[in-house]
């Protein structure tokens, strides 16, 4: 099993930047290497979409709604991701869930808040 805790949500008004983080754990770590790592979000009513993903080479990918605005990076010697979050928008409100694949087994954070008030 992989856990992962998020941390850095909370309220700002548009305009504003947040930072998010996202820690992995688990014995499964010592022997295997986590693929691709991610962020996604979920907002009221609303599907849970991708909003940027990282891989263990580094290569991204961005939802187009967030491109230019956000940017993802990650730490593999200490299994961390992060998400650097300018020019939020009202939008952007959601919860925001960290996602890591371990071999073929998708990991999932509890989630994390993030208001964007106008």
């Amino acid at each position: 099993q992989v856990q992962l805790v998020e941390s850095g949500g909370g309220l700002v008004q548009a305009g504003g930047s947040l930072r998010l983080s996202c820690a992995a754990s688990g014995t499964i770590l010592r022997i295997n290497r986590i693929n691709t790592m991610g962020w996604y979000r979920q907002a009221p009513g609303k599907q849970r979409e991708l909003v940027a993903r990282i891989s263990s080479g580094g290569r991204t990918t961005y939802a187009d709604s967030v491109k230019g605005r956000f940017t993802i990076s990650r730490d593999n010697s200490k299994n961390t991701v992060d998400l650097q979050m300018n020019s939020l928008k009202p939008e952007d409100t959601a919860v925001y869930y960290c996602n890591a694949i371990v071999t073929t087994n998708n990991y999932w954070g509890q989630g994390t808040q993030v208001t964007v008030s106008s």
